[in-house]
């Protein structure tokens, strides 16, 4: 399975890792082609024979154990297919907004499920973020610029404490640099 996996905290905040040894800590779970996109914390990679048949929750568990002992904090891992990433962005959540310079589109992914509760678009009490719409794992989040700034706190406590975010067009980015490393699918 090709997976592409998203690194919360990874070159923000003084956890510097070099994308050479992110490379090499993948690899050593087993992972084939493994492979990384700008320096944010974007991996592409197959899995092995050893992990093939562990489930996703699994997956991550091992992964993000693996990073915190050998990096010595939390990275909160999110793991999507080119396939799951492609529906996502397919949705073109942004498509009726009138976008303008002080506004930043966003893609908040989450570990926890986006409750089908949720009024949208849902505003924050500062009117700085919005969420526009949701998947049950993804939110699409405007970051209005207020004073030159974005948002001082860039998350909603709705989608939970384990987030990730994008911009829409490094997400764009990222599934275009996934694909191309993609091995060919075989054929009988």
């Amino acid at each position: 399975m090709f997976y592409i996996a998203l690194l919360r905290g990874i070159n923000v905040g003084g956890h510097v890792v070099k994308m050479e040894r992110l490379r090499e800590l993948f690899t050593e779970l087993g992972f084939t082609g493994v492979r990384t996109y700008i320096q944010s914390g974007n991996v592409f990679f197959e899995t092995g024979p050893a992990s093939e048949q562990l489930d996703r929750a699994t997956l991550i568990q091992l992964i993000e154990e693996h990073l915190y002992g050998a990096l010595g904090y939390q990275v909160p891992v999110f793991l999507r297919t080119i396939a799951e990433f492609e529906r996502m962005l397919a949705l073109e959540p942004f498509k009726a907004l009138q976008v303008t310079a002080d506004m930043r589109l966003c893609i908040v992914f989450t570990k926890e499920i986006i409750p089908d509760t949720l009024a949208l678009p849902f505003r924050s009490p500062k009117n700085d973020m919005e969420i526009v719409a949701a998947t049950d794992h993804e939110a699409f989040v405007v970051w209005y610029i207020i004073n030159g700034r974005p948002p001082v706190a860039q998350g909603f406590k709705i989608l939970g404490d384990k987030t990730t975010t994008r911009f829409i067009h490094t997400a764009a980015k990222i599934l275009e640099a996934a694909k191309k490393g993609q091995p060919s699918p075989t054929t009988d």
